[in-house]
């Protein structure tokens, strides 16, 4: 079986958060969403984020929940084809309640940009050279020299 990874981010309007996450192109999978929780489908048959009610997210552990909004514990980056679709989901999930909190960072063989969705959790989208995906970052540069 191939390695699956679930990503919980603990959310205060499920039905906000839902329509932020298919807004930057994602989709819900209804075979594991209910009242208390939606499963995102990132990339099938392997990786996925649970948004959690606040409520729900803290049957979790016993530590207190934080709070996204105010303190960064996490930042989950996904890859995408290219710059053009890293703008597009960055305007797409502006539109749909995100904050752009940075500038974009562009290091020649990486472009990323950083949008907190409604809640605060930080998601990073970006694109990498295929050649640097595959070989590393020296490798793309000895191909500009």
């Amino acid at each position: 079986m191939t390695a699956m990874m679930f990503v919980n981010l603990p959310v205060t309007d499920l039905e906000r958060a839902k329509a932020f996450y298919t807004a930057v192109g994602f989709t819900i999978n209804p075979l594991f969403t209910d009242h208390n929780a939606a499963c995102v489908v990132v990339d099938e048959d392997h990786n996925y984020f649970m948004i959690v009610t606040r409520e729900f997210f803290s049957t979790f552990s016993d530590r207190p929940v934080g709070e996204p909004s105010k303190t960064v514990s996490a930042s989950t980056s996904i890859m995408l084809d290219s710059r053009e679709v890293v703008d597009k989901t960055i305007a797409d999930g502006v539109a749909a309640g995100g904050v752009e909190e940075r500038p974009a960072a562009d290091y020649g063989f990486m472009y990323q940009r950083q949008l907190a969705d409604p809640d605060g959790n930080i998601l990073e989208f970006g694109w990498m050279d295929p050649v640097a995906a595959q070989q590393g970052p020296e490798a793309y540069l000895n191909q500009q020299a």
